[in-house]
């Protein structure tokens, strides 16, 4: 079957296990009424039909979370305190269900933020949401505070994140 440049473009949109479903689907469709190539316009057909289960089900999944912390403090810091704040749902956490997830604990790579990027955009593949900057990243007692906060930050929501500042400060 040959399958239109539009569609594939569209079905690249769609999750994993939803393009195989959705693959099988148009196939069979397409047999059955002998047609040589799908277009878009074929689509929606094709949805309705039988993979209509997806509708309405774009109720967002738990939060997925990573958390960034600086380099120099990780020489000192464990990241016990954040990973309790998350645990208990205090402080700069309380706000997540307990279906909410860290999927990532990360240090930022050493100044300006070197890796933050690379990483984040590696953990979008497992449904990354938000991002945490830890706490240490603003301290301005015990730690110099990061002067790249924001250019991490942006760099952060340029991928259309949630960043939330802080962890259990």
């Amino acid at each position: 079957m040959k399958w239109a440049k539009e569609v594939l473009n569209e079905r690249e949109k769609l999750p994993n296990h939803v393009r195989i479903i959705a693959n099988k689907a148009v196939e069979k469709a397409e047999q059955a009424a002998e047609h040589h190539e799908e277009t878009l316009k074929d689509m929606p057909k094709v949805k309705d039909k039988d993979i209509s289960f997806t509708k309405g089900d774009e109720q967002p999944g738990p939060e997925k979370i990573a958390i960034v912390r600086c380099e120099t403090v990780s020489e000192v810091c464990p990241g016990a305190a954040c990973f309790k704040a998350f645990n208990n749902k205090k402080r700069h956490f309380k706000e997540y269900d307990n279906d909410a997830e860290i999927i990532g604990f990360f240090t930022c790579g050493g100044c300006p933020g070197r890796r933050v990027s690379r990483l984040v955009k590696s953990l979008l593949k497992y449904g990354l949401t938000t991002v945490h900057l830890s706490s240490c990243m603003m301290l301005d007692s015990d730690y110099p505070p990061c002067p790249h906060i924001e250019e991490i930050r942006k760099s952060i929501e340029s991928k259309g994140l949630k960043v939330v500042q802080g962890t259990h400060h």
